[in-house]
């Protein structure tokens, strides 16, 4: 399989296509390589529009919507995520490059550890890695993001609280206050 005509396409006719715009976030999906963190059963289809599945009945986010909450987002250099469902760690991984420090919590010790190895091949250092249940919050740090890649039938109140008060809503409603 040719990846980087495969990328090519994705990027082409399924990104843009979906007004990811962001000339950064487009060019960070050629830096990041989405097939090296897709379980090795699914590889060819790794630039497919599709979630793919991962252990334990979870999925990978199909590469438009991870663009696009990518380019929603927008994080910068200094700002702190905190990100509830690390997953494959592609997600993760394309944070990590543009953040200043991320934070990822997985509550399966399983596809923790997976993310681990595929993170630190990628040599991906400003990452603090976590094990648990992150769906009422982490800890007691403030972030200046935070997303939850996985779903939740009521936000709850303790990620407004874990956000930064200047965080503000200058960027996606729907991740900052």
């Amino acid at each position: 399989m040719d990846f980087e005509q495969a990328r090519f396409n994705m990027v082409e006719q399924q990104i843009r296509t979906w007004e990811v715009l962001d000339q950064s976030v487009l060019d960070l999906l050629f830096v990041v390589r989405r097939e090296e963190f897709v379980p090795p059963a699914y590889r060819s289809l790794a630039f497919a529009d599709l979630e793919l599945p991962l252990p334990g009945g979870e999925k990978m986010w199909a590469p438009k919507l991870e663009a696009r909450v990518l380019q929603a987002l927008a994080p910068a250099r200094g700002e702190s995520v905190l990100e509830i469902g690390t997953g494959s760690g592609y997600f993760t991984a394309l944070l990590a490059s543009r953040a200043g420090e991320v934070t990822t919590v997985e509550i399966d010790p399983g596809l923790a550890q997976s993310a681990a190895v595929r993170l630190a091949r990628h040599g991906i250092g400003n990452l603090r890695r976590e094990i648990g249940d992150g769906a009422r919050g982490w800890g007691h740090e403030l972030y200046d993001i935070i997303v939850l890649t996985g779903s939740t039938p009521i936000l709850p109140e303790a990620f407004a609280q874990q956000l930064k008060p200047e965080a503000g809503c200058s960027r996606s409603s729907a991740s900052r206050r």
